[in-house]
């Protein structure tokens, strides 16, 4: 019975997950087009005729935000940039209940409640395209279940998986990893009083460790800064929901995520009344245990609420941190949610809710992201001239076209370079939180440098100081942007389908 309905709780993860993302050939994932570009690198470095060794240097260790790249290009020896980079993200998605599922288990409890985290798998954070934090939050849990796991029946197995979940936090997003290390450490402290260990966690944190160490003193000084002076924020309490929950300017999503909280608080009591009723039967150690271990995603929750309420939005190159946290603490708490049911007719009902409220949220995702596929298809269209390694500058004037409530479409062009490699007059690396850094010898050849927020700003582009670098131009604009290139007569007209417009030059080769 446990098997098939863990079976079943992940399918219908899955199913929650890959179907927005294969609702849309572009889902309107905000920063979703770099991560497609850097994807890309990684699988097309050897091959010069896309060009990005030419303008890049790889920095595993110094920017090691790696885990959904490397899935990606692997897909992508196979498949289609899109579809390669869909399955990365959904993978890295399902490490929320898979994370979720493993601190149950570790908790001694079933591992269907990895369920109760499907809907965060489309929060906000998901949207914007935080993929590796939001990747991250699902291997802290995970690392804090096999800590407790490790700490309750030491074998070499759980020690090999926490030390490869630790690996997998830090080339994932490196800045939870201390968290992950913080937690494991946490559950051997709350649960010394019935186990009285701790050095079977010892080793398997050593890899890791190492890792970070040298990051540590390799790091660009980009992803370093000051948190600052922190005080509390109360009038972020306010906040709390709609940081986590605020995608699109759909009711549809917040009555969904609605539906999903009230089956949890409504699931909560009956759940606890039958679990403390059933722990009464067995031995004393269990019921320490049980009310122990659920200090240990209590404590992180309250502490990651704690951040969320003092951090300051900015540090350094790293922006919208505070909000971030909402996330974190409203996953983590999930895992102090009573065991499941111990019968077959209780637990299948609380599968079954679970699953109705997990795919729900998902269908009003599927549906916006449907809807955007619509805008895409003129960007399509509007594409197809464009050659490999193609020296492309894009302008993003009008974001209007969806019903995301942060555009999808500032960075859409990304995904030309992640289908044919080549130039971008935007791109991650330029923030240095990027694995990929511009190179800066004599023999790069590297984009002119833009100032900050020069996506945001189009309006600050001159085709004579901005644009000589580059062979192809595209813009979304309701109206035609030619005066825009008038000071630059070998600029001319390529294709034009509603708000998307490209310009190529005559004079030359757009090969570099």
């Amino acid at each position: 019975m446990e098997v098939a309905l863990v079976v079943l709780a992940a399918t219908v993860a899955a199913v929650a997950v890959f179907w927005p993302l294969f609702s849309a050939t572009y889902p309107p994932i905000t920063d979703l087009p770099f991560h497609a570009a850097q994807t890309s690198a990684l699988r097309h470095w050897l091959d010069d005729s896309y060009g990005f060794r030419a303008q890049f240097d790889l920095r595993p260790l110094a920017v090691p935000y790696l885990s959904s790249y490397l899935l990606g290009a692997l897909f992508m020896l196979v498949l289609p940039a899109t579809t390669a980079v869909k399955l990365a993200t959904g993978v890295m998605l399902l490490l929320l209940p898979a994370g979720l599922a493993t601190l149950a288990w570790g908790m001694r409890k079933s591992p269907v409640l990895g369920l109760y985290g499907v809907p965060l798998a489309w929060g906000h954070l998901t949207h914007w395209g935080f993929i590796n934090f939001v990747g991250a939050l699902g291997l802290f849990a995970m690392c804090v279940g096999l800590a407790l796991r490790t700490l309750d029946k030491p074998s070499r197995r759980t020690q090999i998986g926490l030390a490869a979940a630790l690996v997998a936090v830090f080339f994932t997003h490196v800045f939870r990893y201390p968290f992950a290390v913080a937690g494991a450490l946490g559950a051997a402290l709350v649960t010394w009083p019935v186990h009285r260990r701790l050095r079977p966690i010892l080793l398997p944190v050593v890899p890791s460790l190492a890792l970070f160490t040298i990051f540590w003193f390799v790091r660009p000084r980009e992803i370093s800064g000051s948190v600052g002076p922190l005080d509390v924020h109360a009038e972020r309490w306010a906040e709390l929901v709609p940081a986590a929950v605020d995608g699109f300017t759909d009711p549809a999503e917040m009555a969904a995520f609605t539906r999903h909280l009230w089956i949890v608080a409504g699931a909560f009591v009956p759940t606890l009344v039958l679990w403390v009723l059933r722990l009464r039967t067995e031995t004393t150690e269990s019921r320490r245990f049980a009310a122990l271990s659920t200090l240990a995603p209590l404590g992180s929750a309250l502490a990651f609420l704690l951040l969320f309420l003092t951090l300051p939005m900015e540090i350094g190159s790293w922006w919208y941190v505070y909000p971030r946290e909402a996330t974190a603490a409203l996953f983590v708490v999930l895992g102090v949610v009573p065991d499941a049911p111990a019968g077959l007719v209780g637990r299948a009902s609380l599968v079954g809710a679970l699953s109705i409220s997990s795919l729900g949220v998902s269908a009003v995702v599927a549906r916006n992201y449907a809807a955007f596929e619509e805008t895409t298809r003129a960007f399509d269209a509007t594409i197809a001239e464009i050659p490999k390694a193609p020296r492309l500058l894009y302008l993003i004037f009008d974001h209007e076209g969806s019903t995301r409530t942060t555009t999808p479409y500032i960075h859409l062009p990304a995904w030309v370079q992640a289908d044919r490699g080549g130039w971008l007059s935007f791109h991650f690396s330029v923030m240095g939180a990027s694995p990929l850094l511009y190179r800066s010898d004599a023999d790069a050849v590297v984009p002119p440098p833009v100032p900050v927020r020069w996506e945001w700003t189009p309006q600050k582009f001159d085709v004579r100081r901005n644009g000589a670098f580059f062979d192809w131009f595209l813009v979304r604009r309701d109206k035609d942007p030619k005066r825009l290139f008038a000071a630059d007569p070998t600029i001319v007209l390529a294709s034009h389908h509603e708000d998307w417009w490209l310009y190529r030059r005559e004079e030359r080769d757009s090969t570099p």
